[in-house]
C-alpha cells in the first residue's frame, strides 16, 4: 500500500494561491515549497502541490487543461462534520473562490464544494456514521 499521495495541480499565481489556501486554514510543508512549488498540507500524508505552470509542464508533454473551462479532476475530502463542510466553502468563497453548484443533502452524506482561484473544484463531504443511519 502507499504511504503518501501528493496530487499535483498547475496553478497561475503562486503567491495568490498560497494566500487563498492559507485563509483556508492550511498550512505549507517548507522543505517542499519555493517560487515554483508549494506543498499544501491537507492531511496526514495527503499532500497537493501547487506548481505554477511552466514548471507543471516539465512533468508532461500534454497540454495543460484550464480548470476554468475543462474539468481535470474532482478533489473530495471528508470532514467531520456539516458544519466543518460549510465552514471551509465559507471561507474559500470569502478568500475568492466560488461554489460551482449547491450545497448536497442526501441524508447519509451532506457535500458542498468551491472552485479555488485556478477553477480547481475541491468538494467536502460530510458522511453519516452507517451504525447510526440504521438506528
Amino acid at each position: 500500500m502507499h504511504k503518501q499521495i501528493f496530487v499535483n495541480l498547475p496553478i497561475d499565481n503562486m503567491a495568490r494561491s498560497q494566500a487563498f489556501f492559507r485563509a483556508l486554514g492550511y498550512e505549507f510543508n517548507p522543505d517542499f515549497t519555493n517560487d515554483q512549488g508549494a506543498c499544501l498540507v491537507v492531511g496526514d500524508n495527503l499532500f497537493v502541490m501547487l506548481l505554477v505552470k511552466d514548471f507543471y509542464a516539465t512533468f508532461t508533454s500534454k497540454t495543460i487543461a484550464d480548470a476554468r473551462t475543462t474539468s481535470e479532476v474532482l478533489l473530495c475530502f471528508s470532514c467531520d462534520s456539516r458544519e466543518e463542510v460549510d465552514a471551509l466553502v465559507a471561507k474559500a468563497v470569502a478568500a475568492g473562490g466560488t461554489t460551482p453548484r449547491p450545497a448536497q443533502d442526501l441524508g447519509f452524506m451532506y457535500s458542498q464544494s468551491f472552485d479555488d482561484l485556478d477553477g480547481h473544484t475541491w468538494e467536502f463531504v460530510h458522511m453519516v456514521d452507517a451504525s447510526k443511519a440504521l438506528g
